[in-house]
């Protein structure tokens, strides 16, 4: 995405990574994955690293790149935009840019809701996922956040991850934005990336999101009360809420996805209204395409 950028004359790139003062390991052993997602959930910052760059100084743009985690953004985002650096975002332009399994639409929604609390301005989101269906990613992407092994297996598993070329692909952004960043200067709130297909949204994950995430945040609010990451009750009921989550996803979201092709007929104009609202800023259109490829 930024690579067009690097070359620039006219444009200087400040990189900084988002480091809790803790790391979180990679691999990353699954009890303990499972006893972050209460924070998560919650938006409770980490303490983090301090950053690099000067906290009042004047971008003329941010681009935020972060994962989802349990439906929410991952900690290390949360912990900065939580902290007193962010500053730096206020009355700035923002791109936000999310690598992800598949489901990304509600931590999008935090993400824009922390943004708005800072002053910062979100002109446009792009969006990677996983290049397999649903089906395999279930299996891949833990199995690669597990065991460090990312690659496909037994010739149905695709490799985890995003797509070589869906990666390669995210260079037409950096283009678009060499080109339209004087347009930052006049037109402040305008969308650099539309027209470049930087956001498709499927509309068959918005009903199960918002369920999972429902599940999250009432058995999220037990865990909290018992006590912090790490207490022996609460990883012990862990392994019952794991249980519950798998039996959940293999039951309940299937039987969403019959009920909502049952249901299509009738919530088609709804679903259609959602879908471009969770598109904005930038939307799913690909008029602009040829010309940045």
């Amino acid at each position: 995405m930024i690579s067009p950028l690097e070359n620039a004359k006219d444009v200087e790139i400040v990189w900084q990574n988002l480091e809790p003062k803790k790391p979180y390991p990679f691999p990353w052993p699954i009890l303990g994955f499972f006893d972050i997602f209460p924070e998560c959930v919650y938006m409770d910052p980490p303490e983090m690293q301090a950053v690099q760059f000067d906290a009042d100084s004047q971008f003329d743009l941010v681009i935020l790149a972060y994962q989802v985690w349990f439906l929410s953004p991952s900690l290390p985002i949360t912990g900065f935009l939580k902290s007193a650096e962010a500053r730096v975002l206020k009355d700035k332009p923002v791109i936000t840019f999310i690598a992800c399994r598949g489901m990304w639409l509600s931590a999008q929604e935090k993400i824009k809701g922390m943004l708005n609390s800072i002053g910062a301005r979100l002109i446009d989101n792009a969006v990677l996922v996983d290049q397999g269906p649903p089906w395999a990613t279930f299996v891949t992407t833990p199995r690669w956040l597990l065991t460090g092994n990312k690659k496909g297996f037994w010739g149905i598993f695709p490799p985890a991850g995003v797509a070589a070329d869906d990666i390669r692909g995210a260079s037409r952004f950096g283009r678009a934005i060499a080109d339209s960043l004087i347009k930052l200067e006049t037109e402040k709130d305008s969308s650099l990336l539309k027209g470049l297909g930087a956001v498709k949204v499927n509309p068959r994950y918005i009903a199960g999101e918002k369920i999972a995430h429902r599940s999250f945040f009432i058995w999220g609010k037990l865990f909290r009360a018992i006590g912090r990451t790490g207490h022996p009750l609460r990883r012990f009921l862990l392994i019952v809420y794991i249980v519950f989550l798998i039996t959940m996803i293999l039951t309940v979201m299937p039987l969403g996805v019959i009920l909502r092709a049952i249901l299509k007929p009738f919530i088609k104009e709804k679903l259609e209204n959602q879908v471009k609202e969770f598109e904005k800023p930038s939307g799913s259109s690909t008029e602009r395409m040829a010309q940045y490829i």
